[in-house]
């Protein structure tokens, strides 16, 4: 029988090698010594590549579900920005019947039975991430929490940290958002598409979309003056927004006035979460047209912020107050069977005279009723929060304006945009995804293809089509088939690829 994983000295040296202490007990704890740990990528891999599953003995489920994938997550991490995996990632949970140290120096000499119970796909994803595809790992840098567990304890306490360790309320990935294919495509769209002037001139802008915090102030870093001024008339600042902003757009006119009330970052984390669900669905959904109903919506947004200010009526909860009148005028249309024309604002890039003035009515209304807390509740943000003050304002009653009704669109019409949109956006994802291909070239395509033959990830099908990739540009592929290529390089990406 092979006996318990010892690792002695000379690997903790590897990374105790500067002056800081690698790992610390906790005094706190009293049945169990626990210490803390920094621990270098490549020692990982190398007690992966030595000891195997071994290590994973005490998590053998976690182990088996993971065992020969690489996480799509942690591979982009080590391949392009390794000195921030120990931000990014969650850690190891570990467990040991005996940990060694110098007493002077509070750093371990030796561990015996060392088995790591949460924390089975990220070893196994640094291993496969240098092994199979050559990482780079001297950035990478991995916490570890280390328990000691007496061989008579390991049988109870040992599973109970493993589930627990699985359990606990998780950061979702929906928090790092800024790289899902959703927000790659409304960046594009925004780089692209020219707003029309709302003067009816021929000055078109963008609205600029911020996917990752910094975008556009780094667009005018390097600029000269006047670079910059052409950059700012083609760019508003005005015109700049977020994801957070984009969500509260979006959940305002989606009527959940009480969800963006819980601020920036709460609404975008359940944003992200439906936004990743609906793109699984149908990402052909998310094209110009959604786009432009954002800005339509950005729009109807920003009247709001800056009009209510200046009401004789208005004593404060601003942010508040938007996004219940937004959420009300939608419920107001939507009772009507009809919906806004979102697409007439895009075009004039501004809101007509009767719905200025319909929203400045019911936001005065909002406004009484927000404040109109009920018995218990006297904070009003904390009452805007409540669904239960969602679904009172939706009781209030507040007649539509007759030159809005009008203007309203049926939802035959509504249904027609949308088809045609998803149609437009089918094309041009083929025209995207054959340029895609034809830029990478035969050679890496060649590398994709012997990727997925040696492991045997691809059916006869995938390795022909993938195959007309490799003789470009004596032969190229058609739209149809590029996606069919791109489809492949995702699937081998998360099969360990990358290059």
């Amino acid at each position: 029988m092979v006996g318990p994983v010892k690792m002695w000295l000379l690997t903790f040296r590897k990374f105790c090698r500067k002056e800081y202490p690698a790992c610390q007990r906790l005094p706190v704890l009293i049945n169990f010594a626990s210490y803390l740990l920094v621990m270098p990528g490549e020692i990982i891999a190398d007690l992966y590549d030595k000891y195997g599953e071994r290590l994973l003995e005490q998590n053998v489920r976690t182990f088996l579900q993971f065992r020969g994938k690489v996480n799509k997550g942690i591979r982009n991490t080590i391949k392009n920005e390794p000195e921030m995996f120990f931000a990014y990632n969650n850690g190891l949970t570990a467990t040991a019947e005996n940990v060694q140290t110098d007493i002077l120096h509070g750093r371990i000499q030796s561990v015996t039975n060392f088995q790591i119970v949460n924390g089975g796909q990220t070893t196994a994803s640094i291993f496969t991430a240098t092994k199979k595809n050559k990482a780079e790992l001297s950035k990478v840098y991995i916490q570890v929490k280390l328990t000691v567990i007496s061989p008579e304890q390991a049988e109870t306490v040992v599973p109970r940290i493993s589930e627990y360790a699985n359990t606990q309320n998780k950061v979702s990935a929906a928090d790092f958002f800024s790289n899902h294919p959703f927000h790659l495509r409304m960046e594009e769209i925004s780089r692209r598409l020219w707003a029309p002037s709302p003067q009816g001139g021929l000055r078109e802008t963008h609205w600029f979309y911020e996917r990752a915090r910094g975008q556009y102030a780094n667009a005018q870093a390097n600029l000269t003056q006047a670079q910059t001024k052409e950059f700012l008339s083609k760019n508003p600042r005005s015109q700049m927004f977020t994801k957070t902003d984009l969500a509260k757009f979006e959940y305002s006119l989606n009527m959940q006035p009480h969800i963006v009330s819980l601020g920036a970052q709460k609404n975008f984390a359940k944003f992200a979460n439906e936004i990743g669900q609906n793109w699984e669905k149908n990402e052909k959904q998310f094209n110009e047209l959604y786009f432009q109903n954002i800005i339509a919506k950005a729009i109807l947004f920003h009247f709001l912020d800056k009009s209510i200010m200046k009401q004789s009526w208005y004593g404060g909860y601003k942010a508040n107050i938007v996004t219940y009148s937004l959420a009300k005028l939608a419920r107001m249309v939507s009772e009507t069977g009809k919906n806004l024309d979102l697409t007439q604002i895009w075009k004039s890039q501004k809101l007509s005279i009767a719905l200025e003035t319909q929203l400045m009515a019911i936001a005065e209304l909002v406004n009484e009723h927000i404040q109109n807390t009920p018995e218990g509740i006297t904070n009003v943000t904390e009452w805007c929060k409540k669904e239960l003050c969602w679904k009172k304002l939706q009781e209030l009653s507040i007649p539509l304006n007759h030159d809005l009704v009008a203007g309203l669109l049926d939802n035959d019409v509504i249904n027609s945009q949308e088809k045609s949109a998803e149609k437009v956006q089918k094309t041009d994802d083929g025209i995207f995804a054959q340029k895609y291909v034809i830029e990478k070239g035969a050679e890496y395509w060649k590398q994709v293809a012997r990727y997925g033959m040696e492991g045997a990830f691809l059916s006869p099908k995938e390795m022909s089509i993938i195959g007309i990739a490799c003789e470009i540009p004596n032969k190229i592929p058609s739209e149809k088939q590029s996606e069919i290529v791109v489809k492949i390089e995702e699937k081998l990406k998360n099969e360990g690829f990358f290059v």
